[in-house]
C-alpha cells in the first residue's frame, strides 16, 4: 500500500486545491479552497465557463460595478464549490473575503449569502464549511452561525494555541491549523535550530492542540494545514483530518514505505494533561495571549492580507469582464 493509501486509514485526507482534475484523481474525502486556489485554478481554459457564469450572475444582480462584482465573486467561489461536490463525498470549505476578518457582523451576512446561494443550485448547507479567518471576530462569527444558523465553519489562518481553544469552546465545526507557515516564520527568525521531524514547530503546534482538544472532550475537528514536506504529513498521521496539496499528495501516493500513527484519541488522552483554560469567554486574555506569540501575529496579518490580494485581484478580473461584457 502506499502511505497516501495507509494514511486514509486513521485520518481524512482532503485535497487542498481548486481543480476538479487532482481531486478526482486521489479521491480525498473532502476539499478545501481559498482565494489563492482560486485565483491560480480560473487561469486554466477549462474554468472560463464558471468565470462567465459567475459575470452573468453579478450583472444580473444590477447596481453599481462593485455591487454587480461582489455578486459575481460569491457567485464564483460558489461555482467551485458545487463542481468540488460533484467530485468529493464530503464537504468543500469556500471562504469568506479576507477583508472581512475583522467584522463579526459583515462575517455573518458574507457566510449567509454563500450558503444562500448553494441552497438556490440545490447544494445543502450540511456539505458546506464556511471559511474564517481566526480572528477573535472570526471566532465570534463562527459561534452565531454554528449556534444560531446550523452553519459549519472551518476556522483557518490558525497559528496559536489561544485561537484553538476559543475556537473549540465557540463550537466550530473545524480548525485549520496551519503547519508549515509556522515552520517558515522559525526558519527566518531562528535559523540553524534543527526541524527536522518531531522537532517541527508547525508538527508540534497542531500536536499539541490535538491532544488538548481530546483530553477534554472537544468536539471540533482538527485538520493539519499548510504542508511544506511530506514529513510534516507522516508526523501528524492519525490527526483528524490533513488537508494536503496536490503535489504532496503525488509524493504520498508514490511512497510505499511503512506509514506509523502517531496521533489519535487514547494516545492523546494518555499524554501529561493539558490544565483547561478559557478564551472564548474573554476578549482581553484571547488578545494578550495571542499578542504573546511574535509568529502567530505576523503569520496571522501575513495570510489575512496575501487572501485579500487574491482576492482583489479575482474581483478586478470580474470587473473586467463585467464591463466587457456590458
Amino acid at each position: 500500500m502506499s502511505v497516501l493509501e495507509q494514511l486514509k486509514k486513521f485520518t481524512t485526507v482532503v485535497a487542498d486545491t481548486g481543480d476538479f482534475e487532482t481531486i478526482a484523481e486521489y479521491k480525498p474525502q473532502d476539499a478545501t479552497t481559498n482565494p489563492s486556489l482560486i485565483l491560480a485554478a480560473t487561469e486554466k481554459p477549462q474554468y472560463q465557463k464558471l468565470i462567465q457564469d459567475a459575470i452573468q450572475f453579478g450583472k444580473s444582480k444590477g447596481g453599481s460595478l462593485d455591487d454587480q462584482a461582489s455578486w459575481a465573486m460569491d457567485k464564483l467561489l460558489v461555482n467551485f464549490g458545487i463542481e468540488i461536490l460533484k467530485i468529493v463525498p464530503g464537504r468543500v470549505s469556500t471562504e469568506v473575503d479576507a477583508r472581512l476578518s475583522f467584522s463579526t457582523e459583515a462575517t455573518i451576512e458574507k457566510a449567509k449569502r454563500l450558503i444562500q446561494l448553494y441552497a438556490d443550485a440545490g447544494i445543502d448547507k450540511k456539505r458546506i464549511l464556511i471559511k474564517i479567518a481566526s480572528t477573535y471576530e472570526g471566532i465570534r462569527a463562527a459561534h452565531t452561525l454554528e449556534t444560531e444558523h446550523g452553519i459549519h465553519c472551518n476556522l483557518t489562518l490558525l497559528f496559536s494555541f489561544p485561537q484553538a481553544v476559543a475556537c473549540a469552546e465557540a463550537g466550530v465545526t473545524l480548525i485549520s491549523p496551519f503547519v508549515g507557515r509556522i515552520l517558515d516564520w522559525y526558519k527566518k527568525n531562528a535559523p540553524g535550530t534543527d526541524y527536522e521531524g518531531a522537532n517541527d514547530p508547525g508538527v508540534q503546534s497542531v500536536t499539541k492542540i490535538f491532544h488538548y482538544y481530546k483530553q477534554h472532550g472537544y468536539k471540533t475537528i482538527v485538520m493539519g494545514a499548510s504542508f511544506r514536506s511530506v514529513e510534516e504529513i507522516k508526523e501528524l498521521a492519525g490527526c483528524d483530518f490533513l488537508t494536503i496539496s496536490p503535489k504532496l499528495l503525488a509524493e504520498l501516493a508514490k511512497d510505499n514505505g511503512k506509514l506509523a500513527q502517531k496521533l489519535g484519541t487514547d494516545q492523546a488522552v494518555q499524554h501529561d494533561k493539558q490544565e483547561k483554560v478559557t478564551f472564548f469567554t474573554d476578549e482581553n486574555a484571547f488578545r494578550w495571549e495571542f499578542n504573546q506569540d511574535a509568529m502567530a501575529v505576523d503569520k496571522l496579518a501575513e495570510g489575512i492580507r496575501n487572501f485579500a490580494k487574491d482576492g482583489n485581484k479575482l474581483l478586478s478580473s470580474l470587473k473586467d469582464g463585467i464591463q466587457k461584457n456590458a
